[in-house]
């Protein structure tokens, strides 16, 4: 009813000729239709005491693809649907290999009635042996598949040895540079798409708009101003100015074609407009605060060399951590380092501005603070209970010795390197919630496709159950099996929660053999394929998808040099002498900021300029949208609108690739 309802009233705001045109719309009804069908039919045949399947609901993931709010996670799944042709060959010629190896594993082992180490017979199965063997290509089994030719005849590894080789190391690899290579074309002609289609409308508008000035035809800079104005009413008439600079010479009175059509990426780039500020101590006591022992002290904070020495504590403290607490020595240094720290804090809240000390974009400076005052807290209950009673508290001394131990985090955020990985990671983190929405309904299908093949033929029971299977799991087929051996009967596909607990330990791969067979036990050896198609959806081709697009993300985050339209606002941030330099913060890091583009905290640091500032903030990308851009739009050169509207929703990745020979070349 309510997929339904959100449908109806979509269709009744849109017009008919768009609204029965969009595939979307069509696949939410007739899953809608068929998901009612389903709960008649279940519905009745429940009524009549019939056993029934719950056919439809392996349907619903397509309400998540095809609403407008998943349009990354359709994006992402038309690109994976787009690279799968070129990946079934590498797939077919991997499985040929399998195939081959194992024929030759039954000539080779099948005759001579080797016995595995649970006493199955070895290779003497032909299906069994593809299994294993494609088992292997995981190594999840090895080196358990192997012993037993090992045992009879070590010349018999070499045969196993360059199995691995050619398909777990060279056949897995190139399957990556496939999957990688394909999947990043898609995805740049999708990217390529929206890139036009902005450049085109940008295009229209300034058509729009424009006036002739002698040769050329522009836009005047009233009309500029009143456009910006309308459509970003938030940033400040300061900021305008900065952007309106950015985009004409000094001398003109008008923006021209190329400056326009670059307006959208200007309004994204978000500018901190900074207005720096007087430190409280200085109005209160001015005398002081500017006297020769004030200055030495901020001189001091502000040196690298208070830092470094602060690194030093904290290494020294890890140390102290990692030695028994129980010595009185190490349990009193612990108020020798929280002195220390909380002399730190003081110190800095003396020398910088504690309005911009504590910003909300200032994570680590919150993070120390409330760390070390938690801890002290902490320290001091403890400390104060032990010494009134014989009371010891260890939900207390659990909370101090966590404490103690997420003070060592600060130095991730005092080391460049350590802090450059960790914001990279952190600015793609919002890019990988496409893939856990992808894996989201690929697991979701699986599990309830698991849950009507396998519910209730695996159980768990506690250690004092009096059932004659319990040690079984309920199932006397698994009776001396590796599954009941391994106590895994709470993998089961009995209710939705286990049975992703499940698929994610197939995931993971290790023992994944070991449930398929535990499984195909109390079912049929048929069972295994259902296994065997995880593996190669999930493991094989959607992790890899995933690693190379992180793989892509983590380059352009971490090594790509800024864009153009970013350079050409901080050129004229220089020119107007309104900079304030990365060099200028003791924290060593731009304000990070992307949500008020007016910040009136001044900055967390000491600036010799007064007055009205303006800084870039840092890159932290809330949508795939933006950081797929970056991948990918800085090939197109900035003149090239591409062809008209109607042929870009109509282009082809063959087409983008031969029509721009940069794009072929970076490729």
């Amino acid at each position: 009813m309510a997929f339904f309802g959100r449908l109806l009233h979509y269709g009744k705001v849109t017009p008919r000729s768009i609204f029965w045109k969009d595939t979307k719309n069509i696949c939410v009804m007739v899953t809608i239709l068929l998901n009612l069908i389903d709960l008649i039919i279940y519905g009745s045949l429940s009524i009549a005491q019939i056993p029934s399947v719950r056919w439809s609901r392996v349907l619903r993931p397509i309400y998540l693809v095809n609403f407008a709010e998943s349009r990354q996670i359709r994006r992402a799944f038309r690109s994976i649907r787009n690279t799968l042709p070129e990946i079934l060959y590498v797939f077919l010629l991997f499985m040929f290999s399998v195939l081959i190896f194992s024929l030759m594993a039954l000539k080779l082992f099948g005759s001579r009635k080797l016995k595995t180490a649970e006493g199955e017979p070895y290779f003497e199965n032909y299906l069994e042996g593809v299994f294993n063997l494609y088992v292997l290509v995981t190594t999840a089994n090895s080196p358990d598949v192997m012993m037993p030719a090992y045992d009879y005849n070590w010349w018999y590894s070499i045969f196993f040895i360059a199995y691995i080789i050619l398909n777990t190391y060279i056949f897995m690899s190139v399957f990556l540079a496939v999957v990688y290579n394909n999947y990043r074309k898609h995805l740049k002609n999708e990217i390529r798409k929206l890139a036009y289609m902005k450049r085109r409308k940008m295009a229209e508008a300034f058509n729009a708009l424009k006036v002739k000035e002698g040769p050329d035809f522009v836009i005047p800079e009233t009309t500029w101003k009143k456009l910006v104005k309308l459509v970003a009413p938030d940033i400040s008439k300061s900021h305008r100015e900065l952007l309106l600079r950015v985009s004409k010479d000094e001398h003109q009175e008008y923006v021209g074609k190329q400056a326009f059509i670059r307006l959208a990426d200007l309004l994204n780039i978000k500018v901190i407009t900074v207005k720096a500020r007087m430190h409280p101590f200085e109005c209160w006591m001015p005398h002081f605060y500017r006297s020769a022992v004030s200055r030495f002290i901020r001189r001091v904070v502000h040196h690298k060399g208070f830092v470094y020495a602060f690194d030093v504590v904290i290494l020294v403290n890890a140390i102290f951590i990692a030695l028994d607490d129980r010595n009185p020595l190490i349990s009193h240094a612990e108020w020798v380092f929280l002195a220390l720290y909380v002399l730190e804090i003081l110190l800095k809240l003396y020398t910088y501005d504690p309005r911009s000390f504590f910003a909300m974009n200032q994570f680590w400076n919150w993070f120390d603070t409330f760390i070390i005052i938690a801890a002290l807290i902490a320290t001091t209950v403890n400390t104060w209970l032990s010494s009134v009673s014989q009371y010891n508290s260890q939900q207390v001394l659990d909370i101090v010795f966590i404490l103690r131990v997420l003070r060592l985090i600060r130095i991730i955020d005092s080391i460049q390197r350590f802090r450059v990985i960790m914001n990279t990671l952190i600015n793609i983190l919002p890019t990988m919630f496409t893939f856990c929405g992808i894996i989201l309904a690929i697991y979701y299908v699986f599990a309830i496709v698991g849950m009507e093949i396998f519910k209730n033929k695996i159980r768990f029971f506690p250690e004092n159950s009096t059932h004659p299977y319990a040690q079984e799991c309920g199932a006397e087929a698994l009776r001396n099996s590796a599954f009941a051996r391994g106590k895994y009967c709470r993998n089961n596909f009995n209710d939705m929660g286990s049975a992703f607990i499940v698929l994610v330990e197939l995931t993971v791969v290790n023992q994944w053999h070991v449930l398929a067979t535990g499984f195909s036990l109390v079912t049929r050896p048929e069972a295994k394929l259902y296994f065997i198609t995880f593996h190669v959806v999930i493991v094989i081709m959607i992790i890899n998808i995933f690693v190379a697009f992180i793989l892509e993300a983590f380059f352009v985050e971490y090594s790509l040099e800024k864009s153009e339209v970013e350079t050409a606002i901080e050129k004229k941030i220089q020119e107007l002498g309104m900079a304030v330099q990365e060099g200028d913060l003791p924290s060593g890091k731009l304000v990070d900021n992307m949500e008020n583009c007016e910040n009136d905290l001044g900055a967390f640091g000491e600036v010799d300029q007064k007055g009205l500032m303006f800084r870039i903030a840092s890159k932290r990308y809330r949508t795939v949208d933006a950081l797929l851009q970056r991948m990918f739009e800085a090939e197109i050169p900035p003149e090239d609108e591409g062809p008209p509207m109607e042929d870009i929703l109509n282009l082809s990745p063959d087409d983008l690739y031969i029509e721009n020979p940069t794009y072929h070349t970076a490729a």
